[in-house]
């Protein structure tokens, strides 16, 4: 059988793949393996429940599933604190901040508004590991005879008064400098972050212009937020601003895009902060870590200012792993999740804009001179759908295919085939110092491996 959790939660269409009953379910697993620990069972012998900390982005779906979440909690003894509307790293963080036992937030991020998903988060406001997920999904498998509570043994529902002001004073205390004099547009989603960024932004000293801004269950990702930053470049020239902030649907994300209307990815904020942290003395070992998606401009970027990388495999979560392990203070990934663990468990575009931002007030810089530390590499990625991505790594074909245009393009480009993990695809990534030498390693080795993996046409 399929697992059920996938990189990030359980996701599907709701109401048809994310039911009432499966959330209800998955509330009732989750609250028999993450109150099993000593914590939990202290709290009972001094008379008091587990405590959860529920909450949502906009999504129309994302009020009945809630509702499920919460009576499946409720009803397996654990006392529920409704956040309602807040972005997944508030969420994150307010598990963390009240000694929570854990959290679910019910978002599909980027997605549109028919899908939604649901994500647990561990005390402290971690992500699940693999093998936890795993034991979740095995007790709500196993059925009522794991999942029946002690009859009169329920919890509470209430709502968490003053989850969003938490937040935002979290937010900024954070910052190493205020924002004033510079004017930020917002794009919103119509997500997430709705309710909250025009706040901590004006709080913060900037003059903001909001768009993306009105959720209404329906909307979310839809045409605005960091997968569509069209609009965000129009509203940033129209309005003669100096830097336009895009977040995602539960606003974990944040791209950005300078007074002109270009572009700033990930990659480029990771690099203007990992300088900025280095330059005063908080970046933990002089090193970032970033997936080996990122462009080969960071990684040079970083060599030339004295830092060091790591890389991870592709997902926040690996990122997350590789800080962890190292006890390192900032790393992300190129579509915009950018974490810095000083002050959150996971990606927080909120957060990671305030300190974009707070860097062009405190250097006097324009985001563009910023962003100039790094030389983006044209990169292209091609899918090749269809093959046995089982068998890539035992091709030797491709391998020499790979090794001859790694040898081509010397140390000024790179050359990465990943397969993909949920379906028969090949992801061939090239990146040069030009666009169209790019194109044509990319596509020769897309045909190559086309021809090597192909399945057999049913």
């Amino acid at each position: 059988m399929a697992r059920l959790f996938g990189t990030d939660g359980v996701r599907g269409l709701a109401n048809r793949d994310l039911t009432a009953g499966l959330a209800l379910g998955l509330a009732q697993a989750s609250a028999v393996v993450l109150t099993s620990g000593r914590r939990a069972e202290l709290r009972r012998a001094q008379g008091r429940r587990p405590v959860a900390v529920v909450a949502r982005d906009p999504r129309i779906s994302g009020e009945f599933i809630t509702s499920a979440v919460a009576a499946g909690l409720a009803s397996s003894g654990v006392d529920v604190l409704d956040a309602g509307v807040i972005p997944t790293p508030a969420a994150a963080f307010l598990i963390a901040d009240i000694g929570a036992d854990f959290g679910v937030m019910i978002s599909a991020s980027h997605n549109p508004a028919p899908d939604n998903g649901i994500k647990f988060f561990a005390f402290g406001g971690t992500k699940l590991p693999d093998d936890v997920e795993d034991r979740i999904e095995a007790v709500l498998a196993a059925g009522d005879q794991l999942l029946t509570p002690i009859a009169g043994d329920v919890g509470r529902i209430r709502r968490f008064a003053d989850a969003e002001d938490r937040y935002v004073v979290h937010l900024l205390g954070t910052l190493p400098h205020r924002l004033d004099g510079i004017h930020v547009v917002l794009d919103c989603a119509h997500g997430a972050a709705a309710g909250v960024s025009p706040q901590v932004f004006t709080d913060a000293g900037a003059r903001v212009t909001v768009i993306g801004a009105d959720p209404d269950g329906l909307n979310i990702n839809d045409g605005v937020g960091s997968t569509h930053l069209d609009n965000l470049a129009r509203a940033v020239l129209e309005h003669g601003a100096d830097v336009g902030i895009a977040h995602d649907g539960d606003a974990d994300r944040c791209l950005a895009v300078d007074r002109d209307g270009n572009i700033v990815d990930g990659d480029q904020i990771m690099a203007i902060l990992a300088v900025s942290m280095a330059e005063r003395g908080v970046l933990t070992d002089n090193t970032l870590v970033a997936t080996v998606m990122s462009n080969l401009g960071l990684k040079k970027a970083m060599a030339a200012n004295g830092i060091s990388m790591i890389e991870s495999k592709v997902g926040d979560r690996y990122v997350l792993e590789e800080l962890d392990a190292h006890g390192l203070s900032l790393g992300g990934e190129q579509s915009g999740h950018v974490i810095m663990t000083k002050f959150a468990t996971t990606g927080d575009g909120i957060l990671t804009g305030l300190h974009l931002v707070a860097e062009m007030a405190r250097t006097g810089k324009s985001l563009a001179e910023l962003a100039s530390v790094m030389t983006v590499f044209p990169q292209i990625l091609v899918n090749v759908r269809g093959v046995d991505h089982h068998a890539l790594a035992g091709d030797e074909v491709i391998a020499q295919a790979i090794r001859d245009a790694e040898l081509e393009l010397g140390d000024t480009g790179r050359v990465l085939l990943r397969p993909s993990g949920t379906e028969p695809m090949v992801r061939v990534m090239v990146e040069a110092a030009d666009q169209p030498t790019a194109d044509r390693l990319a596509h020769a080795l897309a045909e190559v491996v086309q021809s090597r993996l192909a399945l057999p046409v049913a």
